[in-house]
């Protein structure tokens, strides 16, 4: 039976003093995995826009002066391929230089003078083309992969290169001031207007706008990741609740579980199949035995048994010491669930002879496994109090168990009742019934009447 607990999980993240979610190594890896995904994607996003600017400014750029902007767009585009290579989860002092330089690559490409130009530009026109629209570019592709702190530090940053960038061209540049001459001249009755088309005026006020509005984008698109984030680590939490879960129950279980608050606690009754597997003669096998060797051949045994189950939507009930019971049809009944139990043991048989054969080759004896399957009615429901227990219980489960244990008499590997093969062919799994054999008027022990049941031979040469 499968055994859940009514208590909630213990918590996975645990949280720094400054509000900053710490996780275990579960979570890291997921955050890792998700860094690499964001930095993959924002090196293509990056390629891709500088190669789109690339080509837009070879049409809006005189020439030769467009070869040295290119340049920059080049180191932009390398520069993102170093900082993927550096990036991880956790601070990075070489992730933030790479970053920092990358900022300092875009604002020195913006604003400082073309060394290949051949236009002699007041310094304060290098302010007047509008290219500070391309530093949103760059703290966009940020959101990418970076974490809130990250994403407010190239705000930060940016800001202050640009702020920066200002006082030096002002501090260090030489005005034209026959060009301002001649705009006032022009534009006699207009000063206001003279001042802000003049060549040499730098607009500060609106070089402080651009600022403080880069700062709030920067901030605000920080807070959203701060957010995102919050959402990626308690997506991992619940993910590995979910992987936790299902090293305890069958994935369908663990689905029921997921998708409903109440999922098992309703009683129900509906046919089911139910499979018991067993190792004959495992006591014998094990007093003779070494316990590491003993568990160490459980656990191949019931790994074996366990994927076979899984791979045909059946649900591990309970592991049995060297056996098991599992039940197809729970919690939720299908259309296909008889043949799916024999296809199961279909596999189940075909594994346990693969295995058999690389314990003979190793030199150990092989195992001789019996397998009896039954269709009937069961009740299922959660039992317990505050320790739950998913049971399925009835008088199917029973026979099933019965069943395994007619595999000594019969000398078989697989018995199963005549309900049970008249199900599967009602399911139309004709196939899955090859090699059965028919046995009239079987006593089975807990059942007052005798019944036809259906048994797989065992060879010879497989098992002991």
């Amino acid at each position: 039976m499968v055994e859940q607990t009514q208590t909630k999980s213990t918590a996975y993240l645990d949280r720094f003093e400054d509000g900053e979610e710490r996780t275990d190594s579960y979570t890291e890896a997921v955050l890792e995995r998700h860094k690499r995904e964001g930095l993959d994607l924002a090196v293509k996003a990056r390629w891709v826009a500088m190669s789109i600017i690339g080509v837009f400014l070879l049409f809006t750029v005189h020439w030769p002066e467009v070869f040295y902007y290119e340049l920059v767009l080049f180191l932009l585009c390398v520069n993102g391929w170093l900082i993927r290579r550096a990036g991880r989860v956790g601070r990075s002092k070489m992730e933030l230089f790479l970053i920092f330089v990358d900022l300092l690559l875009m604002v020195v490409g913006i604003i400082g003078p073309n060394p290949i130009g051949l236009d002699d530009w007041p310094q304060a026109m290098q302010y007047r083309f509008g290219n500070f629209q391309y530093l949103f570019l760059i703290l966009a592709m940020g959101t990418l992969a970076y974490s809130w702190r990250t994403v407010i530090a190239i705000g930060t940053w940016t800001a202050g290169m640009w702020a920066a960038a200002l006082g030096l061209s002002i501090w260090l540049t030489e005005p034209l001031p026959d060009m301002s001459e001649a705009i006032q001249v022009a534009l006699p009755g207009w000063p206001d207007l003279a001042f802000l088309i003049d060549p040499n005026n730098f607009n500060i006020r609106l070089r402080i706008q651009e600022i403080v509005v880069f700062l709030l984008v920067a901030i605000t698109l920080g807070l959203s990741m701060r957010r995102f984030n919050g959402l990626l680590r308690s997506n991992a939490a619940l993910e590995r609740e979910r992987t936790n879960l299902s090293r305890y129950f069958s994935p369908n279980v663990v689905e029921e579980l997921s998708q409903n608050d109440e999922p098992l606690k309703q009683i129900r009754s509906h046919d089911i199949a139910v499979l018991f597997v067993d190792i004959v003669g495992f006591t014998e096998f094990a007093a003779a035995r070494r316990p590491e060797e003993v568990i160490e051949t459980l656990r191949d045994f019931h790994g074996l048994m366990e994927r076979a189950v899984f791979a045909h939507e059946g649900t591990l009930d309970k592991y049995l010491g060297d056996g098991l019971m599992a039940t197809f049809g729970t919690p939720n009944p299908s259309d296909h669930d008889a043949q799916n139990a024999l296809r199961c043991v279909r596999q189940m048989m075909a594994d346990v002879d693969v295995w058999n054969d690389a314990r003979i080759a190793a030199g150990q004896p092989p195992l001789r496994v019996g397998f009896g399957a039954h269709y009937g009615p069961a009740v299922l429901a959660d039992i317990g109090a505050n320790r739950l227990e998913f049971a399925v219980v009835g008088n199917t489960v029973n026979v099933a168990s019965r069943l395994e244990s007619m595999t000594r008499g019969l000398n078989a590997r697989l018995v199963i009742s005549d309900g049970m093969r008249n199900e599967v062919l009602k399911e139309g799994g004709d196939e899955c019934l090859d090699g059965l054999q028919k046995f009239t008027d079987q006593d089975i022990r807990g059942v007052a009447e005798k019944l036809t049941v259906w048994a797989f031979e065992r060879p010879d040469d497989h098992g002991v």
